[in-house]
């Protein structure tokens, strides 16, 4: 099953707490994440910054809501308890809380007043749809990156199409160089390009001590790169006892070609279009920030008399 909402997690929060005890907000992640049956993998899935993991953003986000209303209180840090207006409103055997359900305490409709203030005084529309009241303001953040991230390295792998065969191949440095390969941008350059033979087009220095050296095949074309084009570069490898390498593509691969590298003893990466777009934005090849944003939260410690 896939990471709950927020909102669906509220319910559950509010029923941990029933049994009138002090929870600890580690370990209710922990209670809650085998209640729906996450995988490990889902449990450890990070937000895009990679700060923390998804399913412990919402159910805190859950419990933030849930205290918002007085529904829930904090008798000491990284606590949790049920007040008498929670227990009141489990009474009434809800099958779903939400933030309608929530609507109905004042001290919910206080915080959502000031927090609407607070976004019209920033110039941001508050969310107008339930599907989007669902997320956390860290999946809508996500969300709207990954949109943009997508956008963006549809126009890298374009324009990288559009470039020249010299051009591909010093932007195929560059990126190896940012990504710790061949030393300095000088020393690359030389490396690459110096092979006469025909399925190799450069050389470069896995490391800034050259102990050891990658062998690139580099494709700027639109066919997909199907099993004979590898077999013909593995025989190269061999050739100058070669025992790695790298084929980059701004197309894609077959399934025997992926097939192919996975089964035999050289060790060959494969790089397609995508990937490679993907890499050159996450190591600032042909992009730039145009702006950044801090994301905060509340130092707990700092509080902690």
């Amino acid at each position: 099953m896939s990471i709950p909402d927020y909102q669906t997690l509220m319910l559950p929060v509010l029923k941990l707490a029933a049994d009138e005890t002090e929870h600890k907000f580690s370990q209710a992640v922990e209670e809650l994440a085998d209640e729906f049956s996450l995988s490990p993998e889902e449990k450890n899935e990070l937000l895009p910054s990679g700060s923390q993991a998804v399913f412990n953003n919402r159910v805190g986000w859950a419990r933030s809501y849930l205290k918002q209303a007085g529904l829930l209180a904090s008798p000491k840090r990284g606590y949790f308890s049920i007040t008498d207006i929670g227990r009141k409103l489990l009474q009434t055997n809800p099958s779903r809380i939400d933030n309608s359900t929530l609507e109905q305490f004042p001290a919910f409709i206080e915080f959502k007043n000031r927090r609407r203030d607070k976004s019209e005084e920033n110039g941001i529309s508050e969310p107008t749809n339930e599907q989007d009241d669902s997320q956390t303001p860290e999946d809508s953040l996500a969300a709207a990156y990954s949109k943009l991230r997508s956008s963006l390295e549809s126009e890298v792998i374009s324009s990288i199409k559009e470039s020249s065969p010299s051009f591909f191949e010093r932007l195929v440095v560059d990126l190896l160089v940012k990504m710790g390969y061949g030393g300095n941008r000088k020393d690359a350059g030389k490396a690459l390009g110096k092979s006469g033979d025909g399925g190799i087009d450069g050389i470069i220095n896995e490391d800034r001590l050259g102990l050891d050296v990658i062998y690139i095949q580099a494709k700027r074309w639109e066919g997909i790169v199907g099993r004979p084009e590898i077999q013909k570069f593995a025989g190269a490898l061999q050739g100058q006892r070669a025992r790695k390498g790298v084929f980059i593509t701004t197309s894609n691969f077959t399934k025997e070609a992926k097939e192919y590298v996975s089964m035999i003893d050289l060790k060959i990466i494969l790089i397609d279009g995508e990937l490679l777009s993907s890499l050159m934005v996450d190591h600032n090849v042909g992009v730039s920030t145009v702006g950044q944003y801090e994301v905060k939260k509340l130092d707990s410690d700092y509080f902690d008399e």
